[in-house]
C-alpha cells in the first residue's frame, strides 16, 4: 500500500457516521485503520456470513450512500471510485468480530481504539440531548423535573460504566490466539488500582513477567507443585516487593479478581492462554461473585 497514513493521524470519531439510526463505521474506513485493502475487509464477511448478521453490519443502499456523499468526500476522497460492491457499515458489534477474523496485532489494537471512539460518540449525543432538555426546561423552574433530570443523568452515566465493563468481557479465544489472549490479561491487570488476585494453579514465571508492570499488590493462589518455585518468587519480590503467594489445593477453575471488586473466569491459565480455545467471562451474578471474594480474603488472612 502506497502513503499509509498512520493511526494516530487518523480521527475515528471522524469516521463513524449515523445510519438507520446506527452509529457505524465505513468498510474503507476500516481498511484505513487496520492497513489492508477493501476487499479484504468485504472478503471477511462473505466468507464469514453466520458472524455479520444485520445488526453487525450492513450494505449500505444507494440512495444512503448518496445523502452521505457530501460528508463521506470530505475525510475520504475518491472513496466510490472502482468499487465493485456497495459500502458496508459496521456497527460497533461488527468491528469487534472483524477483529478475530483479521486476526493481525494491529487489528487488536485499532480495534480497542474504535470502540472507545464509539462509546465517546453515545456519551456525546446523550449528553448533548441531556444538556438541550436542561436547557428547555429551566426556564419552568420546576424543581422536581430538574431532579428527575439529574436523576436520569446519573442512571445514563452508570450505563455507559457497565457499557465500558462489558466491551472488555465476555469473550472467547481459539487456538492459535496466543497474542491476542496475553493482550487481553494484561488489559485486564492493567485496571486494577489497588489489589490483583490470581488463582490459577498452574502459575509460571510468565505471571511474574506480566504484573511487574501493574505497580499494585498482588496475590497469587497456586499449587505447591505449580511450576513457579521460590528462587523465582524471592528474586522478584527483592526487587518489586509487591508479590504474595498463598498455597491453595482447592481451586479447580482459574479467576482475577480486580480491586477486590471485579471477577473474572478464566478458562485456561496464564502462560497457557491461546494455545487453546478458552474464554474469559466477567462474573455478573452479585451473589455468587461477593461469596466468591469472601471466601477467597478469608483463606487470605488466615
Amino acid at each position: 500500500m502506497n502513503n499509509i497514513i498512520t493511526n494516530e493521524e487518523l480521527n475515528i470519531e471522524d469516521m463513524i457516521y449515523e445510519v438507520r439510526g446506527k452509529q457505524v463505521i465505513f468498510d474503507f474506513d476500516l481498511a484505513k485503520l487496520y492497513h489492508v485493502e477493501t476487499k479484504r475487509i468485504n472478503e471477511a464477511v462473505r466468507r464469514n456470513p453466520e458472524k455479520f448478521p444485520e445488526r453487525f453490519c450492513f450494505l449500505l443502499e444507494n440512495f444512503e450512500y448518496e445523502n452521505l456523499r457530501s460528508q463521506i468526500a470530505t475525510s475520504n476522497k475518491g472513496t466510490r471510485g472502482g468499487r465493485r460492491y456497495n459500502i458496508i457499515a459496521f456497527t460497533e458489534q461488527g468491528v469487534a468480530m472483524l477483529a478475530t477474523i483479521l486476526k493481525s496485532t494491529i487489528a487488536t489494537q485499532v480495534s480497542i481504539r474504535i470502540m472507545d471512539a464509539f462509546v465517546a460518540m453515545h456519551k456525546y449525543i446523550s449528553n448533548s440531548l441531556i444538556e438541550q432538555k436542561i436547557i428547555n426546561n429551566t426556564v419552568l423552574n420546576n424543581q422536581t423535573e430538574i431532579k428527575e433530570i439529574k436523576h436520569n443523568i446519573k442512571l445514563l452515566q452508570e450505563s455507559f460504566k457497565k457499557f465500558e465493563e462489558k466491551k472488555i468481557t465476555n469473550e472467547i479465544y481459539f487456538n492459535g490466539q496466543i497474542y491476542d489472549a496475553y493482550s487481553k490479561i494484561i488489559d485486564i491487570l492493567r485496571t486494577a488500582k489497588e489489589q490483583i488476585i490470581i488463582i490459577d494453579g498452574y502459575t509460571d514465571k510468565t505471571t511474574l513477567d506480566i504484573i511487574r508492570n501493574t505497580n499494585v499488590k498482588t496475590i497469587i493462589i497456586t499449587k505447591r507443585k505449580s511450576n513457579l518455585n521460590a528462587t523465582d518468587i524471592n528474586k522478584y519480590n527483592k526487587q518489586y516487593h509487591n508479590l504474595k503467594i498463598i498455597y491453595n489445593e482447592t481451586f479447580h477453575d482459574r479467576y482475577i479478581i480486580i480491586d477486590n471488586n471485579i471477577v473474572y473466569h478464566c478458562g485456561a491459565s496464564i502462560n497457557h492462554a491461546g494455545s487453546r480455545t478458552f474464554s474469559i467471562n466477567i462474573l455478573e451474578d452479585n451473589i455468587v461473585k461477593h461469596n466468591l471474594i469472601n471466601n477467597i480474603n478469608k483463606l487470605i488472612n488466615e
